[in-house]
């Protein structure tokens, strides 16, 4: 049985890192800084998967998690490797991905008709997944700037990205408010 390749490349210890179709780049290249923030926020919704209690806000989180991964692989393909990417059948985030983040923070907030009257304040009710959707939003907000910060070129063939991280972490608030609710019903 031949040996498969090791992940220990070596590749990196200079300073440098390949794209996905192997143009090389600086670490600190802002598409990468970007790509590094996405795969952060994607770690942390892996935290909430496992301590969300509501089934609705279960069910959004790995949804949300496939998105990120295409989202990374558009960055990392890059424009200059854009039909190439669309090509190769990989997944790209449409408006149709941003109208179905919409729609679930729509059926979330529905659950608050009183609406909101407070700031939140992360981990105070005792629900570990309302303070890691907390954490996530968070990195959700810091990935958004890190996007929005890209040249003109690197989002003129992915315009969705952005309106998707924007909703995405509205829907982690809303989603942190119905596990703040569920722990307050619990302990009641």
């Amino acid at each position: 049985m031949p040996k498969s390749s090791s992940i220990t490349t070596k590749r990196g210890d200079a300073g440098r890192t390949s794209f996905l179709f192997g143009e090389t780049a600086d670490k600190s290249h802002p598409r990468l800084a970007a790509v590094g923030d996405i795969d952060e926020l994607n770690a942390a919704l892996g935290v909430v998967r496992l301590h969300a209690r509501d089934p609705e806000v279960a069910g959004i989180v790995p949804r949300a998690q496939a998105d990120l991964v295409a989202i990374m692989g558009m960055l990392s393909a890059g424009p200059e490797n854009a039909e190439r990417y669309a090509t190769a059948g990989f997944q790209r985030i449409t408006e149709e991905h941003t109208a179905r983040l919409t729609a679930e923070a729509a059926s979330l907030e529905s659950r608050f008709p009183e609406g909101f009257h407070h700031w939140s304040t992360p981990g105070a009710s005792g629900s570990a997944g309302e303070a890691w959707l907390e954490m996530a939003r968070g990195i959700c907000r810091r990935a958004e700037r890190a996007v929005v910060a890209l040249p003109p070129d690197d989002l003129s063939v992915n315009p969705d990205i952005i309106p998707w991280l924007n909703r995405l972490s509205d829907l982690l608030w809303l989603a942190a408010r119905v596990e703040e609710e569920g722990m307050k019903k619990n302990n009641s």
